[in-house]
């Protein structure tokens, strides 16, 4: 029986790894969270005019935006391939890749819609829409990982609606959805999941 019992834990556990992806780590959260900080206190700088250095305060925003998605998706691709090592998984897998189709597709859009944000000088609006579209962006992709990924979602699109009201404090908003939330998340993770599967392993 006991036998019996623990050979279908295995298949569980076998047809879980295949259909979603189990390498997010706690890390990457935090990681990302601890980037958007700086990049806000960055940015919070520029605002107050006290740093530049495109000399442009559009440019500096562009800069300083793409600097952090660089430094935050390589962070988080180290420690997922550093979870996915330690407990035998593959990163990569069919899963794998449907997860970031699901991903980038509300991503995408609201890139572009953030673009069509500033090209009409609405730019109040855009950190609104970040807040927005990668809330929609989790939660869509979030059925093929840890259904947390759907809270934080949710919570990002939450917050991104009260940004929308509080226009002139974008980048408070801003810091709270991908820096502070990040980090909540990743330590919920980090103690939910992977220590979790460090203990398995």
């Amino acid at each position: 029986m006991d036998t019996n019992l623990e050979d279908i834990k295995h298949i569980r556990s076998m047809m879980e790894r295949s259909s979603k992806f189990l390498s997010l780590s706690g890390m990457s959260g935090i990681s990302a969270g601890f980037f958007a900080l700086v990049g806000a206190g960055a940015g919070h700088l520029i605002l107050r005019n006290e740093f530049t250095v495109t000399g442009t305060l559009l440019y500096d925003f562009i800069l300083l935006a793409l600097v952090v998605l660089i430094l935050a998706a390589s962070a988080g691709f180290f420690f997922c391939m550093r979870k996915a090592k330690k407990s035998g998984a593959k990163l990569w897998m069919p899963v794998t890749q449907q997860i970031i189709k699901d991903f980038s597709i509300p991503m995408i859009i609201g890139g572009i819609f953030c673009v069509i944000l500033i090209y009409q000088q609405a730019t109040r609006m855009v950190a609104p829409s970040m807040l927005i579209f990668y809330g929609l962006a989790l939660i869509y992709a979030g059925s093929r990982t840890y259904r947390d990924i759907k809270i934080l979602g949710a919570c990002e699109i939450l917050l991104g609606l009260i940004a929308g009201i509080f226009v002139c404090n974008g980048l408070l908003f801003w810091a709270i959805g991908f820096g502070v939330l990040h980090i909540v998340y990743g330590i919920i993770i980090y103690y939910k999941y992977d220590m979790k599967s460090v203990k398995n392993g």
